[in-house]
């Protein structure tokens, strides 16, 4: 098609056009109806495939490789790390995420354009997880740390990209596919990360208890500037899973007691913005259009 000048669009410019309209990343006000199918498939492929391999990971340790095979969390109780974990509350964390992302699959098949839309848009980064997880799960049962925590590295990145560039997505699509894992994904860094550098000894317990504080910095960046509530509850759970794993690993220790005083302080602040008694007024970026806009609509 010709420009002003009369002139047709150059070959890079064609190929540039072409490129950014293919991004399977760059958000749409519509998918066709092939793209939609493309996520339907992949969504539900990678959906079963994380699924059953959390599960199966969860009870039975592999059966091949050189190092030292565990299930997912016998590595957690072998490697009782200032960031180790307590199973049973990531495990039921993890179970609502996976219940959660029913719901999301099922808004694909939706005939609310709307919302197809919003679950298009965050599907490649999704899928992406999922994959990027699957390989994680992987590698960590089989003690490749470093490889493992490379992956939740690269996942840290998809899975933020995924948070500010569909900062409007509905909260039943937000919850289960952005900031559910984005929250778990950051804790894992800390997690994953000190059984890598083998962080037992006294020096790392002191750095620990340092860099254990940016739990809370990370949760209240996005309770301040976001008013996102759902993050400062998912970290909050998450910091008491760190804080009842490191009370039962070593008592005579602050590490717990600063996840028991991050969970409280996220968990009050978040319950402050959720019901409108936020005391940072100041500083707010996207919330009251969050609220405002039809993606955000909880009904």
């Amino acid at each position: 098609m010709a420009d002003d000048h009369g002139e047709s669009p150059s070959f890079v410019t064609r190929v540039h056009d072409g490129v950014h309209s293919a991004n399977p990343f760059k958000s749409h006000e519509e998918h066709s109806r092939r793209a939609v199918n493309t996520h339907k498939v992949l969504t539900a492929v990678s959906y079963i495939l994380l699924l059953l391999t959390a599960f199966y990971y969860t009870f039975n340790a592999p059966t091949e490789g050189k190092h030292a095979r565990r299930t997912i969390w016998g590595q957690n109780n072998a490697h009782p790390t200032p960031f180790a974990l307590n199973s049973i509350i990531v495990s039921i964390y993890w179970l609502v995420l996976f219940i959660l992302q029913i719901g999301y699959n099922w808004h694909l098949y939706s005939g609310n354009t709307v919302y197809v839309a919003a679950a298009a848009n965050v599907g490649s980064h999704f899928v992406t997880s999922n994959l990027l997880l699957f390989g994680f799960i992987h590698l960590w049962v089989r003690s490749h740390f470093w490889l493992a925590l490379l992956l939740i590295v690269i996942n840290f990145f998809n899975l933020s990209a995924a948070y500010f560039r569909h900062s409007t997505t509905p909260r039943f699509i937000h919850i289960p596919v952005v900031s559910g894992p984005l929250a778990w994904n950051f804790v894992a860094l800390y997690w994953v990360g000190a059984v890598a550098v083998h962080a037992h000894n006294l020096p790392a317990r002191i750095v620990a208890n340092i860099f254990v504080w940016g739990i809370l910095v990370y949760g209240g960046f996005f309770l301040v500037a976001y008013k996102d509530y759902t993050m400062g509850f998912e970290l909050s759970i998450l910091a008491a899973a760190l804080g009842v794993a490191q009370f039962f690993t070593k008592v005579i220790a602050f590490q717990w007691i600063f996840a028991f005083t991050i969970m409280a302080v996220l968990f009050l602040m978040s319950v402050a913005v959720a019901f409108g008694q936020d005391p940072f007024k100041r500083g707010e970026i996207v919330s009251e259009d969050r609220e405002r806009a039809p993606l955000l609509a909880d009904n």
